[in-house]
């Protein structure tokens, strides 16, 4: 299992090894979202108990740091609030803050210091900021090194109008507080992804973050749109994911979590999807599942053209808490898309739906034991009630925070 030890000796690792750096799956998932359940609850409990002296939302997450004053001072706290399977990802909270200057990207072999690119390759943990509001457009994939945090809170971060976020072959990245939108398709040419490493990189998908064989990987409160491919994919035996607090929006295919039917090492892909808002323009993926366990808790679902959470070749999901407003054409009121199988087949997956509040028509196809009359874990269910999720996911996307309040 990858840990935060041994940095040069790992950043060594990295720069020699063509393999992923594989985690370890959980090996009771059930436990993890126990945890899940219990972080919100003591949130909820927190607010209560403190009433009109609480700035909680009932969010474990924004509880944990948007309470501080001087969150600015203590940007790397932020490390220690995730939850769910990426909740270990600690990215750059051991190592130096870096900011980042100069919103350029002219040599993607040779970044100059300063730029974003020059931060994220190099091989020490590193915790980025940005000097003030900038619009990167990047020339080629940013692909990132390990144990890097980009922390846009305090300015307005946009990555766009190009390639966008690779996180490939690497463990523990934490993306926070960062536009990223319009993303385009890079490749056919040379990038550095180490100080002392480039190579030829081939045509990308053009993602809005892709993950790859990566694993402790965050992704929270960015804003996510309109990119040629997925905001968020994370394929190649990724696992020891979390994505929350984004708000996501204008786009077809949202979020692809498996490579495909075949790749079986996706069977070891765990992910927590959390307090997310899927908003308007979005048509399916929310996330496509293969393979592994998928926990979807508290999200915002008020748009989908074709279905919201879809999947094949067998993966978990472990739906709870969730809203979601069918739109209004009455062949799109399913929730759900069982893809690539005969029903006597996916009949058998696990999906499960708990607590979700299902508006406008929307339902929700349970299978396997989630569709057992005997599955009784609803009545241990400790994810907000779904009737308070516009209230959590509020604040989804990119923060505007400013130094000296709370964000």
């Amino acid at each position: 299992m990858a840990v935060a030890v041994a940095l040069p000796a790992l950043s060594l690792l990295l720069l020699l090894a063509p393999w992923p750096i594989s985690s370890s799956p959980v090996q009771d998932p059930e436990l993890v979202v126990q945890e899940v359940h219990k972080s919100i609850a003591n949130a909820t409990r927190n607010r209560r108990s403190l009433g009109y002296l609480s700035c909680g939302t009932g969010n474990p997450i924004d509880d944990c740091w948007r309470c501080d004053p001087n969150w600015e001072q203590n940007r790397q706290r932020l490390a220690d609030c995730a939850i769910g399977f990426g909740k270990n990802a600690v990215g750059g909270r051991d190592g130096k803050i870096y900011v980042v200057t100069d919103s350029g990207d002219d040599d993607p072999v040779n970044p100059k210091p300063g730029t974003l690119r020059h931060a994220v390759i190099q091989d020490e943990p590193l915790w980025i900021i940005f000097q003030r509001d900038m619009t990167i457009q990047l020339k080629e994939e940013l692909i990132m090194n390990s144990f890097k945090t980009l922390d846009g809170r305090g300015a307005s971060v946009h990555i766009a109008g190009g390639p966008c976020i690779t996180i490939q072959f690497v463990t523990n990245i934490i993306v926070h507080g960062l536009h990223i939108h319009d993303c385009k398709q890079g490749g056919n040419a040379n990038v550095r992804d180490s100080p002392r490493h480039y190579g030829w990189r081939t045509i990308s998908d053009g993602d809005g973050v892709s993950i790859f064989g990566a694993s402790h990987i965050w992704v929270d409160h960015c804003s996510l749109s309109n990119c040629n491919d997925g905001l968020v994919d994370a394929i190649h035996g990724s696992t020891a994911i979390t994505i929350s607090n984004n708000y996501m929006t204008h786009h077809d295919k949202v979020m692809l979590l498996g490579h495909s039917d075949t790749y079986t090492q996706d069977k070891n892909m765990q992910v927590t999807i959390a307090f997310n808002h899927f908003g308007e323009g979005l048509v399916q993926r929310m996330p496509r599942c293969r393979h592994g366990y998928f926990h979807v808790v508290n999200n915002d679902y008020t748009h989908w053209e074709m279905y919201a959470i879809g999947g094949s070749a067998n993966p978990t999901i472990n739906s709870q808490g969730n809203r979601f407003v069918a739109p209004e054409d009455r062949f799109s009121k399913e929730v759900t898309k069982h893809e690539d199988a005969p029903e006597s087949e996916w009949k058998n997956w696990n999906w499960r739906s708990e607590g979700d509040l299902l508006m406008n028509g929307a339902f929700f196809t349970p299978s396997g034991a989630g569709a057992s009359s005997s599955y009784a874990k609803a009545s241990s269910l400790g994810a907000r009630p779904s009737s308070l999720v516009g209230t959590i996911t509020t604040n989804a996307g990119a923060l505007a925070c400013r130094k000296g309040s709370r964000c």
